[in-house]
């Protein structure tokens, strides 16, 4: 099973926006973002994608996948 890591936290606060004012800007809950930097949540493509535009950095470097071979 791939081991999932998440360093949007990290981009948030570069970008000085709160954990609120990222969930309304990509339309999702305060509680998904709280999730997904705990990496307790797996993103939708679309959800990805959204983040990766509104703190200006790319997918790959946000969500992070390191997969059992």
């Amino acid at each position: 099973m791939a081991e999932f890591e998440c360093k949007l936290k990290k981009y948030r606060l570069l970008k000085e926006l709160t954990q609120e004012q990222l969930a309304n800007l990509v339309g999702v809950r305060r509680e998904t973002i709280m999730r997904l930097e705990k990496a307790q949540y797996n993103p939708s493509l679309k959800l990805a994608i959204d983040i990766s535009r509104v703190v200006e950095v790319p997918i790959e470097e946000i969500f992070i996948f390191h997969s059992e071979v």
